[in-house]
């Protein structure tokens, strides 16, 4: 099997997908100008993608009522803690930050949306 996509489901994805654009470094890979407003969203290799849409078929979760570690996305920093006043600035919001005892950073934030955001600076990237 190779891995397609992963979908969350947002109460505004055109915004959210901006965001994840402006902020993030993501292009768009395709998308939809009618509801409910799919957009994937690629990171730099192409490879990976993220679907976000506004979908009310199902229910928006609650993700700032949830802990990052029921869920985040995370993305390959290569300073994380540059990472944290740039996404502040862009409206995101810090959660907390871990060291490894490999001396790898844990940065979670959570985009304005509260939806967790992990960013990992790994001192032996996979």
């Amino acid at each position: 099997m190779k891995f397609e996509h992963f979908a969350i489901n947002v109460a505004d994805a055109r915004a959210a997908a901006r965001w994840y654009v402006e902020s993030l470094g993501l292009s768009v890979a395709r998308k939809r100008e009618d509801a409910p407003y799919t957009h994937f969203l690629a990171d730099e290799t192409g490879r990976v993608i993220l679907e976000i849409y506004s979908n009310p078929a199902a229910e928006v979760p609650d993700y700032p009522a949830r802990h990052p570690l029921v869920f985040h996305i995370a993305f390959v920093a290569d300073d994380a803690r540059a990472v944290r006043p740039r996404l502040e600035k862009a409206g995101a919001s810090f959660f907390t930050e871990e060291i490894l005892p490999d001396g790898s950073i844990l940065l979670m934030m959570r985009d304005p949306w509260g939806v967790p955001l992990q960013f990992c600076q790994r001192t032996k990237p996979f």
